[in-house]
């Protein structure tokens, strides 16, 4: 990748697949940022360009590195096989550019600190909505499992089914709580439910900030 490169890509802003750092930060935050991107399409975080795209670089890249290579190998369950690339912007500067797979592996979450009481608080997961990273949902993690192991897809296509397709013909979305109560089924069956749905391909989950919402598979949200 050349300057050119990284001045283009920092042109057309933060989004589903970039996101900007103008300098490593915590690295509980830039894993989060990397775990987004590879439980979503893949991407890449360049580090050294600011929020309003502007190229910055970073003065010392060799310590950036170092910094930016912890964070990833220290954070990360299961690990992934990133590429860091530098790339020099200015005589003393450089953009280190973190290539993003959409990994096979996901869901990844993110390692956390122990509390002071030694316990360790839940693993979270992370997906890419816009030019956020936000916390995966109970289905998106379930979905991401299922997919990863492979799970056979069966279930009876029957009157709730039914009713849950004309109802989405009619409003477009859907979200658990709505399904479980159109359905009258506890909240868990009728996330279980949804999931076996988005698997078979008859609906489709898009993440939003706050939760997710299942549309007609094919459909795109709005």
């Amino acid at each position: 990748m050349t300057a050119a490169d990284v001045k283009r890509l920092a042109s057309m802003g933060e989004g589903q697949h970039l996101e900007f750092k103008n300098r490593v930060p915590r690295p509980e935050r830039m894993a989060r940022e990397v775990i987004a991107l590879a439980n979503s399409d893949g991407g890449k975080v360049l580090v050294g360009v600011d929020d309003d795209g502007t190229v910055l670089g970073v003065k010392d890249a060799q310590e950036s590195f170092f910094a930016l290579e912890r964070a990833l190998e220290d954070r990360i369950l299961p690990p992934l096989d990133l590429e860091v690339e530098s790339v020099r912007v200015s005589r003393t500067r450089e953009v280190l550019v973190v290539h993003v797979p959409a990994s096979p592996d996901r869901p990844h979450v993110l390692r956390p600190d122990r509390r002071p009481d030694g316990t360790l608080p839940k693993q979270r997961a992370f997906v890419r909505v816009d030019d956020r990273a936000v916390e995966a949902s109970r289905e998106a993690v379930a979905l991401m499992k299922a997919e990863g192991r492979g799970d056979a897809v069966s279930f009876t296509f029957g009157d709730t089914e039914r009713r849950l397709l004309e109802y989405l013909d009619r409003h477009e979305r859907i979200t658990v709580r709505e399904y479980a109560r159109m359905s009258d089924l506890p909240p868990w069956k009728a996330s279980k439910a949804l999931v076996m749905l988005a698997r078979a391909g008859i609906v489709a989950l898009h993440p939003q900030e706050g939760g997710e919402d299942f549309f007609m598979a094919g459909m795109r949200a709005g």
